[in-house]
């Protein structure tokens, strides 16, 4: 419930936000990218760290706490913005938060999850999540009508469920309590440490970083609805019609990832990407571009929960949030590559370069999933 509610504010604000830049403060597609691949990268690195602090303080709650709360306390910058460098600021701080809170939220989901579950139940926060993801944007839309296309007027509203979701979480979420007999790490990041997540681990890392520069931020997806003609005040669309096909995917892809081989349902996730990244370059029309979006919020159900799932499969227990930090930062870096890349192919040769570019990186991530394969035998959930 926390995911959905916070989700609901910030889509209400990141559906709108990239034409606001480009349309209300001047900026350009690649500035969008910079922005876009900053803020995710900020998330990704504060990760490790937090991950780590979980890890060490065995508790997890306390930073979900600080890093939803700060998050709702940046909400209201975005409407006070009055030049790109207020909304960077913005975009920053609230990565921040999302950063703290990020490892610690995806160990207590594995912590709280029983092993033959664990797939499920990481589809099922996801599906939350993205219900919240799509459901800001339809407000998002309601709102713009109702407030004649006012940006700000908007983004004040988005602050109200921000502030529940910080509400649910401290009234209504319990630490699990730790396995006796497993004892808090007291440093998580040093060498020795590290040297537990083994190979496997490592090897998950490095075909998720692969598989994210083809993945770059949605808000091209945004871009590439506006360039094709559709009116402002359906924008927020684009998210609403991905963020659908993400909810209703993400938790059957979850359990079937409990039932058959992993490795296959992500197979089937960037063959989508594949075909997402083809219909949004070379289809014409908005109709064409619908149908990109709905393979793009395919492909993110049927990877996302199940990349979360084999972290949780492969790592130690007590070094879970350390394993969610590691995998957040490589992934991150790997978003602030894409999202500049893809805003400089954009500027330079246009959203078919874009997008086809994409769909070539996706098709060098199949190449890596065959040895990851191998490696996870060993590691299935009994």
């Amino acid at each position: 419930m926390i995911s959905l509610l916070m989700d609901i504010s910030s889509e209400m604000i990141h559906a709108l936000l990239p034409v606001y830049l480009v349309v209300g403060l001047g900026a350009s597609a690649l500035t969008v990218g910079i922005i876009e691949g900053v803020a995710e990268a900020t998330a990704s690195i504060v990760k490790v760290f937090s991950g780590a602090l979980s890890d060490r303080l065995g508790r997890r709650k306390v930073l979900a706490v600080v890093g939803y709360g700060l998050a709702a306390l940046t909400k209201p910058v975005f409407p006070l913005a009055t030049s790109v460098g207020w909304v960077v600021g913005a975009r920053f701080i609230d990565r921040v938060g999302k950063g703290i809170r990020g490892a610690p939220r995806d160990s207590l989901v594995a912590d709280l999850s029983p092993p033959h579950l664990r797939g499920a139940s990481f589809g099922l926060r996801q599906s939350l999540d993205t219900i919240g993801a799509f459901t800001g944007p339809l407000l998002a839309i309601g709102l713009m009508g109702v407030f004649a296309d006012d940006f700000v007027s908007v983004f004040w509203v988005a602050v109200i469920p921000a502030v529940l979701a910080v509400g649910v979480l401290v009234v209504a979420v319990q630490e699990p309590k730790r396995p006796e007999g497993q004892r808090p790490v007291r440093r998580p990041l040093s060498r020795a440490e590290l040297a537990r997540l083994e190979g496997t681990y490592w090897w998950v890392v490095a075909v998720a970083a692969l598989f994210t520069l083809a993945r770059f931020s949605e808000a091209f997806l945004v871009l590439r609805s506006q360039s094709e003609g559709l009116p402002l005040m359906l924008v927020p669309a684009v998210l609403v019609v991905m963020n659908i096909a993400y909810s209703l995917s993400a938790y059957p892809a979850g359990a079937l990832s409990d039932r058959m081989d992993r490795v296959s349902v992500l197979v089937v996730g960037l063959l989508l990407l594949i075909a997402a990244d083809l219909t949004l370059a070379l289809a014409p029309g908005l109709v064409g571009i619908g149908v990109g979006v709905v393979f793009w919020g395919l492909h993110m159900g049927f990877t996302q929960g199940v990349l979360a799932r084999l972290v949780a499969d492969v790592a130690p227990p007590e070094l879970r949030g350390t394993a969610y930090g590691m995998f957040n930062l490589v992934t991150g870096v790997a978003l602030l590559a894409a999202s500049v890349i893809a805003g400089a192919l954009w500027d330079g040769v246009g959203p078919h370069g874009t997008f086809l570019a994409g769909a070539a990186f996706a098709a060098l991530s199949l190449l890596g999933l065959l040895p990851l394969r191998r490696r996870l035998i060993g590691h299935e959930t009994p």
